[in-house]
């Protein structure tokens, strides 16, 4: 069996982050969707559950749900296959709500390059290419 990931996000606007994710090339898998969340695959392997912020706080237990507006409890990271497909990424998220900016790391741009995007909610997605 191939392994799979899911990473579940909460957001508070659920037809604002499909559109959102829609642009950056997720799909919805509508068997996968109703009104507490919303499977977005990306490939048959990585997918993202945009949870509403109710549904998302039953998997937390004794855990307040964050403000990703103001704190980060995670970032995710995806690797893209060149430079160029990690700067669209970043400027597609930005014309659909979002925000992106670049950490300097002080690695060549022909080693690394990275941008750290922001979805409408404040969840952080970066995106990198790296020479292998």
């Amino acid at each position: 069996m191939t392994k799979m990931v899911f990473v579940n996000l909460p957001v508070s606007d659920m037809q604002r982050s499909i559109e959102f994710y829609t642009a950056l090339g997720f799909k919805k898998n509508p068997d996968f969707s109703d009104a507490n969340g919303t499977g977005m695959m990306w490939n048959e392997t990585i997918w993202l559950m945009l949870l509403t912020h109710d549904f998302y706080r039953k998997f937390l237990k004794d855990q307040v749900l964050a403000d990703t507006q103001t704190t980060s409890g995670s970032m995710t990271a995806f690797n893209l296959e060149s430079v160029a497909a990690v700067k669209a990424f970043a400027q597609t998220a930005a014309a659909n709500g979002g925000t992106y900016y670049h950490v300097d790391l002080a690695i060549p741009e022909d080693q690394m390059y990275e941008l750290e995007v922001k979805d409408p909610d404040g969840n952080i997605i970066s995106v990198s290419w790296m020479s292998m």
